[in-house]
């Protein structure tokens, strides 16, 4: 018995099971900090660690939250404070990790809560098909690259663009391993195979506008850079002869 995969895999479980709580409870008037507290909370009663909290400490400024909690134009990494609260028709993003017998879980989901424009509704669903795409490019002996041009081009034939300077990423007994795994094809990721046994968190961010991104000032969040809503949708998966494993779906 593999003790990584099968760790993994309860993980994964675990993890999944707490995302569908906070997107249950993610409603009109919400505020990002009663989700990131519930996140911990449910984390924390499995038997795990969180993973994203006090991330990058030996930098200046290390991620505060169990969870990332972006908002329509925020791309990634939004900080869940007291002040940012859902309304109706926004794009909400959930990014959240955690630490099972010693191996990490990456995933993100995004949605629309209560009625959203018809812009968004396809936003969110051409993101999570582009994800499934790519998985399914996926296997022992195929490239980044081959992952990459499913997303890519699912993206770009649906109208919109995929973020080029934020990439999915290996991961294991740390949260971001090697490769870097770019969600648009590049000569690199032609050359870079995926292996059985490996683990990746596959993470397509996708712009109803262009594909630029700028860096607010706590930091942490980017935003689109023209202003347009953004969706990001992750899983963490397990590369087989046969194809990749969803370990993050319950």
């Amino acid at each position: 018995m593999n003790r990584k995969e099968e760790s993994m895999r309860e993980g994964g479980k675990r993890l999944a099971a707490v995302m569908a709580i906070l997107v249950d409870m993610a409603h009109d008037g919400v505020r990002a900090d009663e989700i990131n507290a519930r996140a911990e909370k449910e984390i924390l009663a499995r038997a795990c660690r969180v993973a994203f909290k006090g991330y990058g400490d030996d930098e200046d400024v290390p991620f505060p939250s169990t969870i990332c909690f972006s908002l329509n134009n925020e791309v990634v990494h939004g900080i869940p404070t007291p002040e940012k609260m859902i309304r109706n028709g926004d794009v909400v993003k959930i990014d959240i990790g955690l630490i099972h017998e010693g191996f990490y879980l990456d995933m993100a989901r995004t949605f629309c809560v209560g009625p959203a424009s018809p812009q968004a509704q396809k936003l969110v669903a051409v993101t999570k098909e582009s994800l499934d795409r790519g998985i399914a490019a996926v296997r022992d002996g195929a490239t980044l690259g081959d992952y990459a041009r499913a997303v890519q081009a699912y993206v770009e034939q649906s109208g919109f663009s995929v973020v080029r300077n934020l990439v999915g990423h290996g991961i294991g007994t740390k949260l971001h391993e090697e490769p870097h795994i770019p969600n648009y094809v590049s000569p690199k990721a032609q050359k870079i195979f995926f292996r059985e046994g490996m683990t990746a968190a596959l993470e397509p961010m996708v712009n109803a506008g262009g594909y630029e991104t700028i860096l607010g000032k706590d930091g942490w969040t980017f935003f689109t850079k023209d202003g347009s809503l953004s969706a990001h949708f992750e899983d963490t998966i397990l590369v087989t002869k046969k194809g990749a494993e969803i370990l993050t779906r319950a």
